[in-house]
């Protein structure tokens, strides 16, 4: 399980409690909580993030699920499933990409200058997260990272800095479920063509009343679609399918 940008390992409740069924492995992605000293950039860090999490199912949501969309794409021997929630394959037109990145760095400099708490301040203000509750925004977690941590984590692995991996989706033989809130509309449409670009390996599912933040805002939605998709991609009699889960999400 690996969490969004400026979050921690513990940012999952109450998703982690409810799959306590499960053996769970939530980490720290680079330079955030205990690996706020690791610097490594999409590539290495999806690497290093199999290697250490081992075979089963990875679960990231944003910055989470970039990295766990690398470790799926560069060890498929150890991605047994991927679960990836409001995520993107990248930024493909290049001045754009180019946008993001200088827009990250100066945000970095920015978190810098001010420092983690009044940062966090403004970026749960953002619209981006206006669907999620104060408790379930975990502040309190995310003020255990380091401004120096969080920058590098711009620098390193900010979307302006992912590679496009759209042409490399169909790579992906093991089963996947793609999640995004109905009301984020950008990440719909990501979430659309991810689903459509991966194939027949893949599973859409759309959360109403949930924006980027989909598993927090809507966890009972969210854990149910993810139970149901687990225990049905656990049956290797069933063949591979796409269903499209709008209706029932």
């Amino acid at each position: 399980m690996v969490h969004g940008f400026t979050q921690t390992a513990h940012c999952w409740a109450p998703i982690d409690g409810a799959l306590a069924d499960h053996e769970l492995v939530p980490l720290d992605a680079p330079g955030h909580g205990e690996a706020e000293q690791v610097r490594l950039d999409l590539d290495q860090g999806g690497r290093a993030l199999a290697e250490r999490g081992g075979l089963g199912t990875y679960l990231g949501y944003s910055m989470g699920g970039r990295f766990c969309l690398h470790a799926a794409l560069a060890r498929p021997d150890l991605v047994e499933r991927l679960v990836l929630v409001s995520a993107t394959a990248g930024i493909e037109d290049e001045a754009e990409r180019a946008a993001r990145r200088a827009a990250d760095e100066a945000l970095a400099d920015h978190l810098l200058a001010v420092g983690v708490a009044a940062f966090l301040d403004e970026w749960l203000a953002e619209p981006l997260f206006a669907g999620l509750s104060p408790e379930r925004a975990h502040r309190e977690a995310r003020l255990a990272n380091t401004a120096g941590g969080l920058a590098s984590s711009l620098r390193l692995a900010g979307t302006g800095t992912q590679t496009p991996r759209w042409d490399r989706l169909g790579e992906l033989a093991m089963p996947v479920l793609v999640v995004a809130g109905a009301r984020d509309h950008k990440f719909v449409t990501l979430a659309e063509r991810l689903a459509a670009d991966i194939g027949a390996t893949a599973e859409l599912a759309i959360i109403p009343e949930a924006g980027h933040t989909a598993h927090l805002e809507q966890p009972e939605a969210f854990l149910a679609i993810l139970e149901s998709w687990l225990t049905r991609t656990d049956d290797d009699s069933l063949p591979p399918s796409a269903p499209d889960r709008r209706q029932n999400g």
